[in-house]
């Protein structure tokens, strides 16, 4: 049986120390390493150790019984988030550890709702139950109160044989059968235990377990009991499928990390991507940074492949669906300053490698700036991106200073009219454009006949609506929640040659937007604050200057808890002023929570200085012929001018 498990937590919970006592248990390494000595197994780039951080998310082989686990060792810190959640997605079972000092914090509710999202069964590891303020009873109400009531601290060792009354008692408040035969005194630890195992599958049970990584306590009890609490059943024999969850690069060669969904893989399998077809030619098993190579792997399996080129992060290779988005995207942009001797260029293929192995970083190129830009989660990263351009690529950069990712969007509906005719060249496009519900994203959605425009033509209109993000009107950020309905267009026999359409969706586009009421918007947090009682009127007024809501305060004997939403503007470094005035006792929980209406529209306006009408890459102008020579027509006399019968 092959078993991926995953281990996250909030930063410095103990996550990598645990990790490592799992693999120095079942022989998969032979010495322990430590944080603090910058000697752990899967903390094994340069960086990870200098920081004393978990960056990367790196994999682990190991054995119990008869069965193979890869373990997953995710970041702990919020600005790699995504490099968590991407592994979350390949996980067949998670273990959340939490310190018994600090209890649940921000990070731990983040990854408990991934968790939740993606459906992956979850158990629990309070840690440094050794170390002084240490409650681990403190921390089960938390996680009964925040997580689920669902939370079972396993108070006794698990056996094929053997489940205690204390446990047996738990299952039965949650099943009548179960209650019967327990008050009959016939319930037996062979039933518990089948409908244990399957209210974890189900989600329905959180087993909690204790130790010290540290201190090697509650390690091998655990140990012991995963291969009667996790199971997998994977279809080896039919057509493979494997998602991409991971790329990293081999010196000059790619390696593409995948999880076996279905099905066998074998040396030089060949996949299709478009019109290129590429031929695996290596398969690789790692552990930490050292591999083996194999002919072969099966449905469950964590392996990287070289010769796969194509495929991005999140595709499902040998399924012809679409990835499932992502939910956790950055809020922030900062651009790239550099000054050496390379062309800009050649510094642009750098980040793009770069961001084939982490695509929440969106590199974007400015071509008439010669700029790039890149979306970031923090500053942390930001400082992480130096240090891995200077020791990967010899490549002194600098960022400046962070800022909001805003985004645009329309309040009312309207035609937009795109017209491109110079001489030999034809296009026509009429496309309606309404306000979509907001966090959809755009839309399309074809209405026009083929009698007015071949079917070929209209693919070609929706693939130029989405190949790219089009600039709004009031700062120059993209467009977003907008419904696209191609009405009619027009082509040429003889003259509609390739780009004219694309020309002519970008002109309705940006001319639907010149009528439209713009609206910008921001992103936003949904926070939970928990702080004592004494501090509710101070986290009050400071979410109200932040120009933020919140729910009804909900007061406890000796909390005061206060969730809501906020601008990530105005909020996202209010952990360190949270901090201070509780003197470390709170709680800041933050989440994206996509965008809204910015709460500063025309001071962000008049900063960013956006000039819609010197936008190299948009104009709302049409193109139109008359006596063998292309003429322009303004936006607000484009409609009249158009060829379609309206």
């Amino acid at each position: 049986m092959h078993v991926t498990i995953g281990v996250l937590a909030h930063v410095d919970a103990g996550k990598t120390t645990f990790s490592e006592q799992l693999l120095f248990h079942t022989k998969s390494i032979q010495a322990r390493g430590r944080v603090d000595h910058q000697d752990t197994f899967l903390d094994n780039h340069e960086l990870e150790r200098q920081r004393g951080i978990t960056i990367f998310a790196e994999q682990g082989r190991m054995t119990i019984g008869n069965d193979t686990y890869t373990l997953i060792d995710t970041p702990g810190h919020v600005d790699f988030s995504p490099e968590m959640e991407r592994a979350i997605r390949v996980m067949d079972y998670a273990i959340i550890v939490i310190s018994a000092v600090e209890g649940v914090q921000g990070h731990t509710e983040t990854v408990w709702q991934l968790l939740r999202q993606y459906h992956v069964p979850t158990f629990f590891f309070i840690n440094k139950i050794d170390r002084q303020g240490a409650n681990v009873e403190a921390v089960m109400t938390q996680l009964q109160k925040d997580c689920s009531e669902d939370v079972l601290l396993m108070d006794e060792p698990l056996r094929s044989d053997y489940v205690s009354n204390h446990i047996m008692e738990w299952l039965a408040e949650r099943d009548e059968q179960l209650l019967d035969a327990f008050l009959n005194e016939t319930l037996d630890s062979f039933s518990s235990l089948t409908h244990l195992q399957a209210m974890i599958k189900q989600e329905k049970a959180f087993l909690c377990f204790t130790g010290s990584a540290l201190k090697d306590t509650g390690i091998q009890e655990l140990l012991a009991q995963l291969p009667l609490l996790t199971e997998t059943h994977f279809n080896d024999n039919a057509a493979f499928q494997g998602e991409v969850f991971k790329i990293r690069h081999d010196g000059h060669q790619r390696l593409t990390f995948l999880k076996a969904l279905q099905g066998t893989l074998h040396v030089r399998d060949e996949f299709s991507f478009g019109d290129m077809t590429e031929k695996v030619t290596e398969i690789r098993l790692y552990n930490g940074s050292r591999y083996e190579t194999v002919q072969e792997v099966k449905a469950g399996d964590i392996f990287a492949v070289k010769g796969i080129s194509q495929a991005n992060i999140g595709d499902i290779i040998g399924r012809s669906s679409n990835p499932q988005p992502y939910e956790l995207v950055p809020t922030l942009q900062a651009k790239v300053q550099y000054e050496g001797d390379q062309h800009i260029k050649e510094v642009l293929k750098i980040f793009r490698m770069l961001e084939a192995e982490e695509p929440s970083l969106r590199v974007l190129w400015h071509e008439k700036f010669q700029e790039i830009h890149v979306h970031i989660m923090g500053v942390i990263q930001l400082e992480v991106l130096v240090e891995v351009l200077n020791n990967r690529f010899s490549l002194n950069v600098s960022f400046g200073e962070p800022q909001i990712l805003y985004m645009e969007s329309i309040a009312t509906t309207v035609t937009g009219y795109g017209h491109f005719e110079p001489l030999k060249h034809y296009a026509e496009v009429h496309l309606l454009m309404e306000p979509n519900t907001r966090g959809t994203g755009n839309t399309f959605v074809n209405a026009c006949h083929a009698d007015d425009l071949s079917v070929g033509h209209q693919r070609l209109i929706e693939k130029h609506l989405f190949e790219r993000d089009h600039h709004g009107l009031l700062t120059g950020f993209p467009v977003t929640d907008i419904r696209f309905t191609l009405l009619t267009g027009r082509a040429h026999i003889k003259h509609t040659e390739g780009g004219d359409f694309r020309e002519a969706t970008f002109r309705a586009l940006r001319q639907g937007l010149e009528q439209a009421e713009n609206i910008l918007l921001e992103p936003y947090y949904r926070f939970k604050l928990k702080a004592p009682s004494d501090f509710i009127g101070r986290m009050m007024t400071d979410i109200q200057q932040a120009s933020g809501t919140f729910a009804a305060p909900i007061l406890t004997e000796n909390d005061a808890i206060l969730t809501g939403r906020a601008p990530v503007a105005t909020f996202m470094s209010y952990s360190t002023t949270f901090a201070a005035y509780t003197n470390g006792k709170g709680v800041l929980s933050l989440q994206f929570d996509g965008y809204d209406t910015c709460h500063n529209t025309e001071e962000v306006i008049t900063q960013i200085g956006y000039d819609k009408n010197a936008d190299p890459e948009y104009t709302s102008s049409s193109i139109f012929c008359a006596k063998g020579k292309g003429y322009s027509v303004p936006w607000e006399e484009a409609e009249a001018a158009m060829h379609c019968i309206k």
